[in-house]
């Protein structure tokens, strides 16, 4: 059986990392696009790299490239050149909040970056399956919970431009036959989340209290619900969704909604702090328009792709501090980098508890 071909874009966020030691685990070849930076966006998949290396031949098992959502001519040599048998479109302008200052940007390469793709494929490779990172954030003020049926009432650019690739996807398909699919993911987090995301905020800046680097968080809106589930089993769906007989287009989530004030209570409760003695709330992170509540109604997923979520709200909590935990101790040189040391699970959330006890005496 010839091996398959995948193609990532987006493969240096937490979703794209996740999925292509996925599917490198079903044998496949991975492939993976970035955009050219001046800094270092390698971080997630450097593992990767020093595992399989990096090389041109066509028989490696890993590669990236540098290509742009928005330079068709780009997406079109890198399609060409690599021959994907499934593209996973993960690439984005990923943040709702910065999508009100950047809403050109936000469009182009979240709306029309999916268009040059599906473009792509209608004219020279109309059976590459295509999958697209969908999000809740097109329900909007719809009320929960959320489905496939759902009416989409987006409250930002970020939502509007996801919204649009959507229905765009869902064009391609019915139009010309492509196999393209949306998962619509609800909020999903983990260890590799992007740091100006709030869930990952609270994490990272808990492990710089503890240590006593910051004495104070600041947040906006705290009232705001969200379905949070874990990206590495998430991306797991996205596989799912493209082995299916027949395109179609599903929602991905834990079925649990909690507040941000929830989520910030968890994590500072893991360490004994309460989080009320270093909350500091501010009106310069609420948005224009907020979104309320968001909570997804998976039953088509459980059913067709027979996927569900094992990892839920306070076992995604535990896990992102102990991994920030861990990082801020060894950067500070608190404990020791041991890379070939697999620790217990609790260990640095024990270590944390440790630490604020004898900076109390």
């Amino acid at each position: 059986m010839k091996q398959k071909v995948a193609l990532i874009t987006g493969i240096s966020g937490q979703d794209g990392s996740y999925l292509a030691e996925f599917l490198l685990e079903k044998g496949y070849k991975v492939r993976g696009i970035i955009r050219r930076a001046s800094f270092t966006n390698t971080k997630r998949f450097e593992h990767l790299v020093k595992k399989y290396g990096s090389s041109d031949d066509p028989d490696v098992l890993f590669s990236v490239k540098y290509a742009d959502l928005t330079d068709t001519a780009s997406i079109n040599a890198i399609i060409d050149q690599f021959k994907p048998d499934e593209i996973y479109n993960l690439a984005a302008q990923s943040h709702v909040g910065i999508s009100f200052d950047n809403a050109e940007s936000t469009l182009n390469i979240n709306a029309l970056g999916p268009l040059r793709i599906l473009e792509i494929l209608r004219r020279n490779y109309p059976h590459i399956k295509y999958y697209q990172a969908s999000s809740s954030e097109m329900f909007g003020i719809s009320p929960p919970p959320q489905n496939e049926l759902t009416s989409m009432l987006p409250q930002s650019p970020y939502g509007i431009a996801k919204l649009a690739a959507y229905h765009l996807t869902r064009l391609y398909r019915q139009a010309y036959g492509i196999f393209a699919c949306n998962g619509i993911l609800f909020n999903h987090e983990s260890p590799r989340r992007g740091h100006n995301f709030v869930t990952k905020k609270i994490t990272q800046e808990l492990a710089k209290i503890v240590i006593g680097e910051i004495d104070k968080i600041t947040l906006g809106n705290l009232d705001a619900k969200r379905d949070w589930g874990y990206s590495k089993e998430y991306i797991e769906a996205m596989w799912a969704i493209l082995q299916q007989d027949k395109p179609d287009d599903f929602v991905i989530a834990t079925e649990e909604t909690h507040t941000v004030r929830e989520f910030l209570k968890e994590s500072f409760s893991l360490v004994g702090l309460n989080y009320e003695d270093y909350l500091v709330t501010s009106d310069k992170f609420h948005r224009p328009a907020e979104v309320p509540a968001l909570l997804g109604d998976a039953t088509k997923a459980k059913n067709q792709l027979n996927w569900n979520p094992q990892v839920k709200f306070k076992e995604l909590t535990y896990l992102m501090v102990e991994s920030d935990l861990k990082e801020k101790f060894e950067e500070k040189g608190i404990l020791p980098i041991q890379p070939n040391v697999e620790r217990e699970q609790g260990y640095y959330i024990s270590k944390a508890k440790e630490f604020l006890s004898n900076q109390l005496k």
